[in-house]
C-alpha cells in the first residue's frame, strides 16, 4: 500500500508541475524579480537590454505554446476509401467420390389432415 500511494502521489505531482509550470515561473518572477534575474535570466552580461528577466519568460511562455499547438487535422474528404473485390475467387472443397452426404437436411415430411374424408363411426 504504501509503494503504490508514492507511485501515485508522484504521478500527480508530475502532472500538476506540468500542467502549471507556466504559471509557477510566472509567479516567481512577479513575487522574487531580483532573484528571478540573477538565476534565470539569459542577458546578465548585457545590461544595456534591460530585458529584466523576461527573455526567460518569453521563451517559456513561446514553448509552452508549441506544446499545446494541436496536430493537423486531417480533412475526411482527403481520405480515399478503396476497397478491392476479388471476382475470380473460387473455393475447391474436397469432395469425397465414395458417397455424396447433403450438407443440409432436407424434411420432406408434411401433415395434410383431411376432413373430408373423416367419418364418425357407426353405432
Amino acid at each position: 500500500m504504501n509503494k503504490t500511494a508514492f507511485i501515485v502521489f508522484t504521478f500527480g505531482a508530475l502532472l500538476i508541475y506540468s500542467n502549471l509550470r507556466v504559471s509557477i515561473m510566472y509567479a516567481y518572477y512577479e513575487i522574487d524579480p531580483i532573484g528571478f534575474i540573477e538565476r534565470l535570466c539569459e542577458n546578465k552580461d548585457e545590461p544595456e537590454l534591460q530585458c529584466n528577466g523576461q527573455c526567460h519568460l518569453k521563451k517559456i511562455s513561446q514553448a509552452s505554446k508549441e506544446e499545446h499547438t494541436p496536430s493537423q487535422v486531417v480533412a475526411f474528404e482527403d481520405i480515399v476509401f478503396y476497397r478491392h473485390v476479388l471476382e475470380d475467387f473460387d473455393c475447391h472443397l474436397y469432395e469425397s467420390p465414395l458417397k455424396k452426404v447433403p450438407l443440409i437436411y432436407i424434411n420432406l415430411y408434411a401433415f395434410n389432415y383431411n376432413y373430408s374424408c373423416f367419418h364418425p363411426p357407426q353405432a
